[in-house]
């Protein structure tokens, strides 16, 4: 596979400082700029960190002395030296947006967490294993920027992706109705517990905005294309309820949902451990070999024994049972800086390198 030089905007933060160590060895992607705000600008990403390094692995040594540039000044600068980009910033929405899309003015692609531009019907948001299909809409997203390379593609919220992925293999099934209760980590607002110490013993009933992305989003991935288009679903109805835990890391969801046809909860496991996608099939470097693990303990998916499952890349489910008022209800788990971000930024980057996106 052809080498990439790739940048990240936003390297600072918690999202850009897991890119950093996800890329660090990674086959296809070699990190060529690190650029922040005109905060960090001229400094070396160690001075520009200040003390901030939120990894548990130690900084790589070839990423300390490297210079950060500003990442909307150095704008041009930046797309002429990469590839693509990684783009994880702290601004306001229609900041965001401005910057991705000028980025992709310049030709570069960029392969966003943020949730600017997650509404944009000609801007896939790919769960790679679910909806690869989607990068289609590039195209005419390219005709509407009048761009031959330059693109955005967006990672879906990090809530979704911890029962998305369960519900997806069942959906020909009829699903009709989904109740989803999440209970996400303190790394989902970039804080660990040495920088959000009220957390520590602690539960917060309310994450700004988040109820109305897992409700919404889903029905994006799970849509189809028309006239170079993503149309999203309308089925099943989803509700939610979004809980700030006192966990370090992973998004745990428990889950409700009825459907018109009926299978056994051992039909339904084995869907579960047969489910496969495209990342499986073209070996991408970051894909988990099985994406949906299924545990019979009770006590289990568990946030500190799971969420790092095939390198924190593959999504944990427990607890299936038959419920009184829905039809099923069961746990499910996923790392959320990992699969939930940076992780799955990474390995949509690389089906969309596959593709032949990125050339």
């Amino acid at each position: 596979m052809k080498q990439y030089r790739v940048g990240i905007i936003g390297a600072t933060g918690m999202v850009g400082q897991r890119f950093i160590t996800l890329l660090e060895n990674h086959p296809w992607f070699h990190v060529s700029v690190l650029a922040a705000s005109s905060r960090s600008a001229g400094k070396t990403y160690e001075e520009a960190l200040g003390g901030r390094w939120q990894m548990t692995s130690p900084l790589p040594e070839s990423i300390k002395s490297m210079v950060v540039l500003d990442a909307e000044k150095d704008r041009e600068k930046i797309a002429e030296s990469v590839d693509f980009v990684f783009c994880a910033v702290n601004l306001d929405k229609q900041k965001t947006r401005e910057l991705e899309e000028a980025y992709a003015l310049a030709e570069c692609p960029v392969i966003s967490n943020n949730s600017a531009h997650r509404g944009d019907p000609d801007v896939p948001m790919i769960i790679p294993e679910i909806n690869p299909d989607h990068a289609a809409v590039i195209e005419t997203q390219r005709k509407r920027l009048g761009t031959k390379r330059g693109f955005i593609a967006v990672k879906s919220n990090c809530s979704i992706q911890s029962y998305v992925p369960a519900i997806t293999p069942l959906l020909d099934l009829g699903v009709t109705k989904v109740l989803a209760c999440t209970y996400q980590a303190i790394s989902g607002a970039g804080k660990t517990f040495r920088t959000w110490p009220e957390m520590v013993d602690n539960l917060i009933p309310f994450i700004g905005g988040e109820e109305g992305k897992s409700e919404n989003e889903p029905m994006k991935v799970w849509g189809h294309i028309e006239n170079g288009l993503v149309v999203n679903a309308v089925n099943p109805a989803i509700t939610t309820q979004c809980l700030r835990v006192p966990v370090s890391d992973g998004h745990t969801a428990a889950v409700f949902l009825s459907m018109e046809k009926k299978i056994s909860p051992e039909e339904i496991i084995a869907r579960w451990e047969n489910y496969s996608g495209e990342p499986q099939r073209l070996a991408l470097p970051s894909a988990p070999k099985q994406f949906l693990h299924y545990f019979r303990e009770d006590d289990r998916p568990q946030a500190r024994l799971d969420r790092n499952l095939e390198n924190g890349m593959a999504v944990s489910v427990g607890r299936l049972r038959a419920d009184t008022q829905y039809d099923y209800k069961f746990v499910s788990l996923s790392h959320n800086t990992l699969r939930g971000a940076a992780g799955g930024g990474v390995l949509m980057a690389e089906l969309l390198c596959a593709k032949g996106y990125m050339d």
